[in-house]
């Protein structure tokens, strides 16, 4: 039995135990899926926004692949000074990590850490309820907030800010967050991107639902889109963007519904300066003006824009962080690698192995994950002869209580849903997350 373990039980990670399980030609395969969490899924439950109920049923899909059998899901087991990289080849033949790109890229402009200015991340953990983040995090007090960067997760952020309550409140968010969206002052929301609309990375259909909110009128500045080469004759872009050039023309034609809140829609708008309020804490951004370089890309002019704001996110991509014991690219911020197989000196890592953005970077779709996990799977089983004459542990999971740690396993997990959707029933709602560690490693122990 070829045992491997395979570090985070997002897309990635379940799709790598699903192609090693699954394959028929080499050694009988047993799969550890560890997390530092105590819940799995990743991103599909930490990172999708609670009103994309779509794509948070795919939970049901990798569920599938955890419950098989020889596959363990082993939670709360975080890989880190009590138990390194090495303790793992000591215990596995082959150790896989799929741990993503775990920050945020900076926008490196003066004021970026004044309070009132957070990443986007930080944001979308505290209303998917993720145990990190303190679930008093957001009082949400300004009256505008700049969402910095247009991609899904800028867009994301932003619909949430100018939904009511009321329309979250049959979602999974956690209680204290939609008690703080319930109070919110936000009235004004502006997404700022620094190049054109045909460049914005949001797809259509993200962006359609901006239009689609029940009080929150949709704002686009006509001059911004004529700045755009491609606004007069967008028959040469590529589809998604032609419709998403074609969804922000339709709203700049559009007057205003005198709805409650606003979302205002920018572009050519480059980050310079985040200003303090007289109470110290973010009270504007300022903004250069740029322009089609001519080359796809674009330059600064002598214009520029201050926006108030008492709140800035900031969504400009993230970055992938060290593993302590392994290799790191810092510029590409991934884990050097070929076809998976992690790169030391230029040297194949014997046993050791990447999936996913940690792997790629931070790139494509969930969809992605497959073919990525595939080929890192397809690697390892073609190292499996090697492999298997390592010696390992009888049974990891002992290995890793003796190291001292309290892995949650299939069970514990399977108490926190329940704890879960006891706590939505005291609410009269539906399942509702519990959004702190102690909580969580609580529902976690009553399983039996």
């Amino acid at each position: 039995m070829l045992r491997v373990a395979v570090v985070g039980s997002g897309p990635s990670g379940v799709y790598t135990a699903e192609a090693l399980v699954g394959q028929r030609t080499g050694p009988e395969v047993a799969v550890d899926v560890l997390d530092r969490l105590p819940c799995p899924y990743g991103l599909v439950r930490y990172g999708v926004a609670p009103d994309h109920e779509k794509i948070k049923s795919l939970q049901g899909a990798l569920r599938k692949v955890l419950e098989h059998p020889r596959i363990r899901f082993l939670g709360n087991v975080e890989v880190g000074p009590a138990l390194t990289p090495a303790d793992l080849l000591g215990m596995y033949h082959a150790v896989v990590y799929c741990v993503g790109a775990a920050t945020d890229r900076r926008l490196g402009v003066p004021g970026e850490d004044l309070p009132g200015s957070y990443s986007a991340t930080r944001f979308v953990s505290w209303y998917s309820a993720h145990p990190d983040e303190p679930p008093d995090g957001f009082a949400l007090q300004a009256r505008s907030a700049v969402v910095i960067g247009v991609g899904n997760v800028a867009v994301d952020v932003a619909r949430v800010l100018a939904r009511g309550a009321e329309e979250l409140r049959h979602t999974d968010v956690p209680d204290a967050a939609l008690r703080s969206l319930a109070a919110s002052e936000v009235r004004d929301v502006h997404m700022v991107g620094r190049r054109g609309p045909s460049q914005a990375k949001f797809t259509t259909k993200e962006l359609r639902e901006l239009g689609a909110l029940a009080d929150a009128d949709v704002v686009v500045h006509e001059e911004e889109l004529a700045l755009d080469p491609a606004y007069a004759d967008p028959g040469g872009l590529p589809a998604a963007a032609r419709r998403n050039v074609e969804v922000l023309r339709g709203w700049a034609d559009r007057p205003p519904g005198g709805r409650s809140r606003r979302i205002h829609l920018r572009f050519f708008l480059r980050p310079a300066e985040l200003t303090a309020g007289p109470d110290g804490r973010v009270g504007a951004a300022r903004f250069v003006r740029t322009a089609p370089d001519g080359r796809g890309g674009v330059m600064d002019t002598a214009g520029g824009e201050e926006i108030g704001a008492q709140l800035v996110l900031r969504s400009v991509g993230y970055r992938g962080v060290p593993i302590p014991g392994l290799p790191f690219d810092p510029v590409r911020a991934v884990v050097p690698n070929e076809a998976g197989r992690v790169l030391q000196d230029a040297a194949a890592s014997p046993g050791e192995y990447v999936a996913g953005w940690i792997k790629r970077g931070p790139t494509g779709v969930i969809g992605t994950n497959r073919p990525c996990a595939k080929e890192t799977a397809a690697a390892l089983l073609a190292d499996a002869p090697a492999l298997l004459s390592r010696p390992v542990a009888d049974d990891p999971l002992t290995a890793l209580r003796a190291a001292g740690l309290r892995p949650v396993a299939w069970p514990g997990w399977l108490a926190i849903e329940a704890a879960e959707a006891a706590l939505g029933h005291s609410l009269d709602r539906g399942t509702v997350k519990i959004p702190d560690w102690a909580g969580l490693l609580a529902a976690a122990r009553t399983a039996v």
